[in-house]
This record gives structure tokens, C-alpha cells and sequence, in this order.
């Protein structure tokens, strides 16, 4: 009698079985992602900030634009679907299944960061508008100028890969998704690194 123990041997077509399902695990939550993206695209696309010709170049209105290039510089890109058709091979499939992931989660996370950004330069937007009351800049408005834009550089500023991390994190959590698989911002980061 031998006192290491036997592990129960799994057929194989129970195996295939599992690998089928964690791949539509996978698909699905691709979907998931993309989803997000195009949710938060849709979101940054409709942004509708009119300044005057002399608030133009004030430091909200500038986010916002570099905010709005950025989104559409994430839309230019093609996807990374590189590498051979999985022709029915569940290992083919992961393979692929897993490149897609990687490449539709870095373009959440970097509109993620974008929307972050943006909604900064959006409550600016609308803090100076109530504190103008429709009219111009004046000195007595100063104080109250210098304080909004300081929050927004302060906002800005917090809008690291760790706070979008773990934002993205956070939601996802709260809703339920199958998180296993999900890229960690150094493993994106690596890739971004690379150009892969």
C-alpha cells in the first residue's frame, strides 16, 4: 500500500469541458470591459464645454481638450488581436482570448484616467460658472478662481495608475465580475513599456 496519495484522474473530455467554459469566462468579460471603454468613450465624447474666446486658454478648458484628444487618440488605435486563429483549440483560444484582454484592459484603464481627468476639469468647469454668475472675471472673484483651480491641480494630481486601478477594481467588485484573469496595472504597464 502506498502512502502517497492518488489524484482522481479527470477525463478528458471534462477537462476540454472546463477549459470551453473559462474561455467564455473570458469572452464574456472581455465584453464586459469593452463595454466600460465604450461607455466611458461615449461619456468623454459628449462633454459640451463652451468657453468664450477669452476664457479659452484657462487652465479647465485645456484638461478638457487634452482630455477629448486623448479619447480620441484611444479610438484611433487598432487592437492588438495578434497571432494565429485558434481553428477549434481551446489552447489557441486562451492564448488569444487572453492578448484581447490584455489590450481591451489597458484601453479602460487609460480612458479610465482620461474620465478621471475629466470629471476634475468638469467640476471646475461648473464651480466657476456659479461663481461667476454669468458674469466676468473680476478681482473679487480671485480668491475663489485660485481656490477651484487649486482643487483641480490637487484632483489631477490624484489620478495615479494605482487610484484607477483600484477604482476599476472597486467597481468591478461591487458588480459581481469574474476578476481572476483581470491584468494588474504592472502587467499593462509592461506591455505599454514594451510596445507589444
Amino acid at each position: 500500500m502506498s502512502l502517497v496519495p492518488t489524484l482522481p484522474t479527470i477525463p478528458e473530455p471534462a477537462i476540454l469541458t472546463c477549459i470551453a467554459s473559462v474561455n467564455e469566462a473570458r469572452a464574456m468579460r472581455i465584453a464586459e470591459i469593452l463595454s466600460d471603454f465604450r461607455h466611458l468613450q461615449h461619456f468623454i465624447a459628449n462633454i459640451r464645454a463652451n468657453p468664450s474666446a477669452e476664457e479659452y486658454y484657462e487652465e479647465g478648458y485645456c484638461v478638457l481638450r487634452q482630455c477629448a484628444g486623448e479619447a480620441q487618440a484611444l479610438l484611433n488605435q487598432p487592437f492588438d488581436c495578434q497571432g494565429p486563429e485558434p481553428d477549434g483549440n481551446d489552447e489557441e483560444e486562451k492564448a488569444q482570448l487572453q492578448r484581447v484582454m490584455m489590450d481591451a484592459s489597458i484601453r479602460r484603464f487609460k480612458i479610465q484616467q482620461t474620465y478621471l481627468k475629466a470629471s476634475a476639469a468638469l467640476r471646475w468647469v461648473n464651480s466657476r460658472t456659479v461663481i461667476l454668475g454669468g458674469s466676468q472675471p473680476q478681482s473679487v472673484h480671485a480668491p475663489a478662481l485660485q481656490q477651484i483651480t487649486n482643487t483641480m491641480r490637487s484632483e489631477l494630481a490624484s489620478v495615479t495608475p494605482a487610484r484607477v486601478e483600484l477604482s476599476l477594481r472597486s467597481q468591478d467588485s461591487i458588480h459581481g465580475k469574474w476578476l481572476v484573469e483581470d491584468p494588474t496595472w504592472s502587467a499593462m504597464e509592461q506591455i505599454i513599456r514594451t510596445g507589444r
